[in-house]
């Protein structure tokens, strides 16, 4: 699993709709964001960049450097 928690998650849809591998969903029941397919995670680090309230974590250990192509 390349996401480790979504703690503090207020519904947004953000995540859901940043992530280019569909990896998050909302929980129809909670209406907060569920991690349902870790194994298709990226790890763009996408979901994590644009959480308004920061309640995404990606372990380092399971994370990469944000690469970027500019400056």
């Amino acid at each position: 699993m390349a996401i480790d928690t979504i703690n503090g998650c207020i519904g947004c849809g953000t995540c859901v709709q940043t992530c280019p591998t569909d990896v998050i969903r909302l929980d129809p029941t909670s209406g907060k964001a569920v991690i349902t397919y870790p194994a298709d995670c990226q790890i763009c680090h996408l979901c994590r960049l644009y959480c308004p309230v920061d309640a995404i974590t990606i372990t380092p250990e399971k994370s990469i450097p944000v690469i970027v192509s500019w400056g």
